[in-house]
């Protein structure tokens, strides 16, 4: 695929960016003082210019009130009860080093969801807050190891580990390698 094609999930979050803005009546001003993120960037991502990096999606998703998988979920298509491994969306932060699979996209009626996470060896997220304060994390590494800083406490996971917390401040996955890690999380709305 050529580098000048705009992949259609990025052009689709491109547009509902611009629709959620529009619906709260915000100018660019105002999101980019809520969100902190500058007024020029999001400009660019609501025009499909850019691709929102991950920390850009969290800061919004927390304006917005949503988890990040529910906002990815408004720009799929229609969700289905069972989603076959080629269906499932996957999005990702070329930047950070960051590939995220929904496996069990989000539903209206359901407060849980799961996710797939793969981090490249030395790749580091740094999220200044929960999408959604007091959000319910299960983070089960699957293989490799992951360095998850939560409320100022490190926590180092490899293959079979499991850590749940609820989610009220930073947070920060690294991946110290050697290899890339590849992690389940179950997210759940308080």
């Amino acid at each position: 695929m050529s580098s000048d094609v705009m992949d259609p999930v990025d052009a689709r979050l491109a547009a509902r960016l611009a629709e959620l803005r529009a619906e709260h009546g915000w100018s660019l001003g105002e999101l980019a003082d809520r969100s902190g993120v500058s007024r020029s960037t999001l400009s660019r991502a609501e025009r499909a210019e850019i691709s929102p990096t991950a920390s850009m999606l969290n800061r919004l998703c927390g304006v917005y009130g949503r988890t990040m998988s529910q906002l990815l979920s408004e720009v799929e298509t229609e969700p289905a009860q069972m989603v076959p491994a080629a269906d499932q969306a996957i999005w990702q932060d070329a930047a950070s080093g960051f590939v995220r699979r929904s496996v069990s996209p989000p539903h209206p009626g359901l407060r849980g969801e799961l996710v797939e996470g793969r981090l490249a060896a030395g790749a580091d997220i740094a999220y200044d807050r929960p999408p959604v304060p007091g959000l319910e994390q299960h983070i089960w590494v699957l293989d490799g190891v992951l360095e998850v800083t939560a409320q100022d406490m490190e926590h180092r996971l490899a293959a079979g580990d499991c850590l749940r917390l609820r989610v009220w401040g930073p947070t920060r996955f690294r991946c110290p390698g050697p290899g890339d890690v590849r992690y389940a999380l179950v997210v759940v709305l308080p």
